[in-house]
C-alpha cells in the first residue's frame, strides 16, 4: 500500500513576520505580543508526529523550489519583482497584511515548490496523498498583490503546475481555512477545468468577499462556489454543508485531482475566527476528501497548509488529518476535548439556513437531488 507523503522544510519556519499582535504591528499603543502567522503553530505541529511516532512511517520529501517561471503561472511580473526586491532589503508589506521579511523570497519560492512537489508526488504514482506543510501560506495572494500573510499562492500555482504538466482537465480546489480564499477564487474565476469550493465565517475576511452570489464568469460560471457559515458553526454545521452542498457537486465534476487549502483555523480556540470545529472535525474533513479523492482520481488528494492561528490547538487539529490521511491512529489524544462543553455536534436553523442559500444559488448549475 502506497504511504501518505509529508513535505517540509526547517526554511518554511524561518519566514520572518518581524513583531507584532494578532495581525497587526507593533507600535503606537500596540504591544508586541506573538504575531498572529508565528511559526510556532506550524513547527508544534511537526513536533507532536514526531514525538508521537508519526512522522517516520509518513514517506518524507523534500520540497522543490519554483522556478520564477512558475510563480508567473498566476502572479504579474510587477508583484514578483516587488517580493522580491523587498526580501533583499529590510522587508516590508507586499500587499494589506502580507509581510515580507528578509529571505522570504526564497522561502516563499520553495513554499510554492513544496505544493507543486505534492502534486507530482501524487500524480507520479510516488505515494497516495500527500500533506504539504508550506509556509508562507498562499490561498489570499492575487495575481497582482499579496494579503492576509500570504506571499505566493501556493494552491493556485500548484493547480495551474498540474494542469501543465499533466494536462488535466478537472481539477478541485477545495478551501476549508476559515477566511474565503480570495486569491484562489481570482485564479480561477473565469475556468471552467478547476472547480473551486470555499467554506469559510460568513463577512469575517476579506469582508467583501466570499458571497454565495459569486459564482464565476464567462465559461467559469458555476465553477465558482462559496460556502458562506455564520459564526459558531461547528461540526455538525460543516459536515452537513459538505454533504448537501460539496458532496452532490464533486460527484458531477468528477475531478482528477484533488488539492485542499488547509487552513484550521475553524478551530474552537482560534484568535481570529469564531468557529467551533475540534480535533475530531478535521478528522472527519480529511475522510470525506479522502473518500472522493478514492471515488473520482485513484485517492489523488494534496493537502497545503494555510492557517490555523492557536500554536496549542493547531497540531492537534493537523495530526487528526494526517491520521486520517495515513489511516494511522497514534496513542494522541485531544487533551482539550473536555474543555469545550458546547454543542458542536448540534445543527443549528441558522447553519441549515446558510446552505440551503448556497443550494438555491448553486442549483442553476448543479443537480441536488
Amino acid at each position: 500500500m502506497k504511504k501518505t507523503g509529508f513535505i517540509y522544510d526547517e526554511s518554511y519556519f524561518w519566514h520572518d513576520n518581524g513583531s507584532g499582535a494578532l495581525h497587526l504591528a507593533s507600535g503606537g499603543y500596540v504591544q508586541s505580543h506573538t504575531y498572529g502567522e508565528d511559526p510556532e503553530t506550524k513547527r508544534r505541529f511537526k513536533n507532536l508526529m514526531d514525538i508521537c511516532g508519526l512522522t517516520p512511517q509518513l514517506e518524507s520529501i523534500a520540497p522543490q523550489r519554483a522556478s520564477r517561471e512558475d510563480i508567473e503561472l498566476f502572479h504579474l511580473p510587477s508583484y514578483i519583482d516587488k517580493v522580491q526586491e523587498l526580501s533583499a532589503a529590510n522587508g516590508g508589506d507586499a500587499g494589506q497584511i502580507a509581510i515580507v521579511g528578509r529571505g522570504s523570497y526564497e522561502i516563499a519560492l520553495l513554499s510554492a515548490g513544496g505544493a507543486m512537489t505534492a502534486v507530482d508526488s501524487v500524480m507520479d504514482g510516488d505515494v497516495q496523498n500527500v500533506y504539504a506543510l508550506t509556509r508562507p501560506p498562499g490561498h489570499h495572494a492575487e495575481a497582482q498583490e499579496g494579503m492576509g500573510f500570504c506571499l505566493f499562492n501556493n494552491v493556485a500555482i500548484a493547480a495551474k503546475h498540474a494542469k501543465r504538466k499533466y494536462n488535466l482537465e478537472r481539477i478541485l480546489v477545495l478551501d476549508w481555512d476559515v477566511h474565503h480564499g480570495n486569491g484562489t477564487e481570482q485564479a480561477f474565476y473565469e475556468d471552467d477545468n478547476t472547480l473551486f469550493i470555499s467554506l469559510h465565517q460568513d463577512r469575517l475576511f476579506p469582508a467583501e468577499r466570499g458571497f454565495v452570489e459569486h459564482t464565476g464568469e464567462g465559461k467559469g460560471e458555476g465553477y465558482n462556489v462559496n460556502i458562506p457559515l455564520p459564526a459558531g458553526t461547528g461540526n455538525a454545521g460543516y459536515m452537513n454543508a459538505f454533504e448537501k452542498i460539496v458532496r452532490p457537486i464533486v460527484d458531477q465534476f468528477k475531478p482528477e485531482l484533488i488539492i485542499v487549502s488547509a487552513g484550521q483555523d475553524p478551530n474552537f480556540f482560534d484568535p481570529l475566527a469564531r468557529m467551533m470545529v475540534t480535533s475530531d472535525g478535521f478528522r472527519r474533513f480529511a475522510n470525506f476528501m479522502k473518500d472522493l479523492a478514492d471515488k473520482h482520481c485513484d485517492g489523488r488528494l494534496v493537502l497545503c497548509h494555510e492557517g490555523g492561528y492557536s500554536a496549542a490547538y493547531v497540531p492537534f487539529c493537523s495530526l487528526a488529518i494526517v491520521e486520517a490521511l495515513s489511516g494511522i491512529k497514534t496513542d494522541v489524544e485531544d487533551p482539550f476535548m473536555e474543555g469545550f462543553g458546547v454543542p458542536v455536534e448540534t445543527l443549528f436553523p441558522h447553519e441549515e439556513e446558510a446552505v440551503q442559500a448556497v443550494i438555491h444559488q448553486q442549483s442553476k448549475y448543479w443537480n441536488f437531488d
